[in-house]
């Protein structure tokens, strides 16, 4: 009987080995070979980095590794030098970045060599759009892993700081050195005394992985929480509440990295509600910040119902105040001027503000692009972004250049990266989407990465065989060829299908209400603001389709330095990926294909769903590289995704059909549901499903 049970032990720790949940994300264990490790100091942030080499260790069994606190000026702020010995960085933190890279070339196989590595941006940030009572706004994943409702909300247990110890622990190993732990739709509660003792205890976990907390405050709070008559940024009682409120946030957390601000967007209070300019505002937080050396991301998604283009007005309203804003405020700028689409064109702010402080806001969670139910690999949209050229100081003034420091003196530089992060025991309610989150840590400390290289060391992180077990795996080129490259191939499509099954050649926006997951081309109710609506954006109607944004149309192309204005202003020069975005065309319109344009859109939605088909096979075809548990969970996830796919082009044809009045080419398939069905279909996301 003692045999037995001996047995079935052995045999549950086999299964155990073998299924996986995706808690781990890309830092998954194998077993480590012994190390010598030479250090000077005993922080906690270097035992970090000597427990982490202890317990990673893929090289040489027995080899010494030195960690080297000490100057150099090829290193800048927390980078390192990668030596033939170990690591050398300026700061601790500088070591322990410098340890997770030796690891993660360990595991990936890259080579070791001599090599200095600096961070493109000095702030790294993720923004949670997470709310006190514990639901995250556009989160997909469970609830917030930093706040929740019920009867003892701000207790503090071993648990949450075990989870949070792990969460430092990821963003710390791709290089994320700042979180902001609520919702830019901020509660003024989030500045009592009670919540922001909470938010100690979540800074003091942090601190030791070179995490700095960041607080969304409402800027009304003077009024709502401090029980002023006013939140006048120009009024001395108002200043001096937030002086006070700044030292107590101060002396709870030394390191307190600043503020987040959404003001006068969507309804949220602002400096604008007392006659004052977003500059009046953001100087105020700043110069009580500065002392204390915090800063203000002030955020630039600003909007008003009207005759106005949405997609000009954030311009319109930040650039004629170009050099007003303190040294420590930074306009933080969502990548496209509309609100993170499949794909816009990078905002004009990037090209525009010279004199102020410019960060891009990037999406992580996948408000417009499929939630947690589709596969979307992000990074090669950020990459689209970032290596855009605005022609700012003329050809290669990229957006990443423009925002890193490198054309413009900047004291800050920043990046923020909107979180998709929950309780879900993957933490991102997809596995796929795990590897947003890594893209982004990735290409915040690089921007000049490339999707496939992330995707390369993401896919080798998260889903290459155990050595324990399968030893030659890596070294036969087997997992290579059969695993990585196929399911690399599907993540780097993986985007640029979305973009074709749901609004292909600039099409923008047209997202059923509120949720923003199916399709909704129709969707405008009687009394809505039409910039809430998609008939606003695809103008379809009997003579074409699309948003006249050309000097002949709200004129949103001017705020692009040349040659860009002109290119994007003559449809025979637009790049045909912003084609809609900018030009309303007849039906007819030639395409550089010679298809005209309602038969180009039937093919971008025909070849979106065939590539979404092909994912699945894909996937099928790897299921022996795979754990059960993780295979079969995005097997399920990619079975909605084509059924949702197919969704998307049925209704966006048949909708657009009854303007176009022309026939859907022969060679694509024929659309499988009614457009009368497809209108009463709620197609919104659920969790879990």
């Amino acid at each position: 009987m003692r045999a037995i049970t001996g047995i079935f032990i052995l045999f549950a720790v086999a299964l155990s080995v073998r299924a996986e949940t995706g808690h781990e994300l890309w830092l998954r264990k194998h077993k480590a070979d012994p190390v010598k490790i030479i250090a000077s100091g005993d922080s906690a942030t270097l035992q970090i980095a000597l427990h982490e080499l202890q317990q990673g260790w893929q090289g040489k069994a027995g080899a010494s590794v030195v960690l080297t606190v000490k100057p150099d000026e090829s290193i800048r702020g927390d980078g390192y030098k990668l030596t033939t010995s170990g690591v050398q960085a300026k700061t601790e933190l500088g070591i322990l970045y410098g340890v997770y890279d030796l690891l993660r070339r360990q595991q990936t196989l890259q080579p070791i060599q001599e090599e200095v590595s600096n961070p493109s941006y000095e702030r790294r940030v993720l923004n949670h759009w997470d709310n006190l009572d514990g639901s995250v706004e556009r989160g997909y994943a469970g609830h917030s892993i930093f706040w929740r409702s019920g009867t003892d909300p701000l207790a503090v247990t071993e648990k949450d700081k075990a989870l949070w110890r792990e969460y430092a622990r990821a963003n710390a190993s791709i290089g994320i050195n700042g979180t902001v732990l609520n919702n830019v739709n901020a509660s003024p509660q989030m500045l009592s005394s009670e919540y922001l003792s909470r938010v100690k205890a979540i800074a003091d976990v942090m601190r030791p992985y070179g995490i700095r907390v960041y607080l969304s405050v409402k800027f009304s709070s003077p009024s709502l929480l401090g029980g002023l008559k006013t939140s006048d940024p120009l009024d001395s009682q108002v200043i001096q509440w937030w002086k006070n409120k700044v030292k107590e946030i101060y002396g709870l957390i030394p390191d307190f990295g600043g503020f987040l601000v959404k003001a006068n967007s969507e309804g949220q209070p602002g400096p604008q509600d007392y006659g004052r300019t977003h500059a009046h505002g953001a100087n105020m937080m700043a110069d009580v910040l500065k002392p204390h050396g915090g800063i203000v991301m002030w955020r630039a998604f600003v909007y008003s119902p009207g005759d106005k283009d949405r997609a000009a007005q954030a311009y319109a309203e930040f650039m004629p105040l170009d050099g007003q804003f303190r040294d420590n405020v930074i306009i933080q700028v969502k990548n496209g001027p509309i609100d993170f689409q499949p794909r816009e064109p990078f905002s004009p702010l990037f090209g525009g503000m010279k004199k102020t402080s410019v960060m891009p806001e990037l999406q992580i969670t996948q408000e417009y692009l499929g939630h947690s139910i589709q596969l979307v690999f992000l990074a090669p949209m950020w990459e689209e972004c970032l290596q855009s050229d605005t022609y700012q100081e003329g050809p290669g003034s990229t957006v990443a250049r423009a925002t890193d420091g490198r054309l413009f003196q900047q004291k800050y530089t920043a990046i923020a990266g909107v979180a998709n992060i929950g309780l879900d025991a993957n933490w991102c309610g997809h596995h796929f989407a795990q590897a947003n989150w890594y893209a982004f840590g990735r290409l915040a400390w690089d921007n000049g990465l490339t999707g496939d290289r992330i995707a390369d060391e993401w896919i080798r992180l998260t889903f290459s065989p155990n050595p324990s077990e399968q030893p030659n795996a890596l070294k036969t080129g087997d997992w290579l060829e059969t695993f990585l490259t196929p399911v690399k191939d599907m993540m780097l499509q993986s985007r640029e299908a979305a973009v074709n099954y749901m609004m292909p050649l600039g099409l923008h926006h047209i997202f059923a209400g509120g949720h923003h997951y199916g399709p909704g081309p129709w969707y405008a109710p009687k009394g809505m603001r039409p910039d809430w609506t998609p008939p606003y954006y695809h103008q379809a109607d009997a003579s074409g389709i699309g948003f006249d944004r050309t000097r002949g149309g709200s004129n949103a192309e001017s705020q692009y330095h040349e040659p860009l204005a002109s290119q994007f202003n003559d449809p025979a020069t637009c790049p045909e990926i912003y084609l809609l975005w900018f030009h309303h065309l007849p039906w007819t319109y030639k395409m550089k294909s010679g298809r005209t344009l309602w038969d180009e859109l039937c093919c971008h939605y025909e070849k979106g769903v065939l590539q979404v088909r092909r994912f699945q096979k894909i996937w099928d075809k790897v299921e022996p590289y795979v754990d059960a548990q993780r295979f079969a969970e995005v097997q399920s996830k990619l079975r909605r995704h084509y059924r949702d796919a197919q969704i998307w082009k049925d209704a966006c044809l048949l909708y657009f059909q009854q303007f176009s009045r022309l026939p859907i080419p022969y060679d694509i398939e024929r659309p499988v549901n009614d457009l009368e069905d497809l209108m009463k279909i709620d197609l919104k996301w659920s969790h879990h499903n």
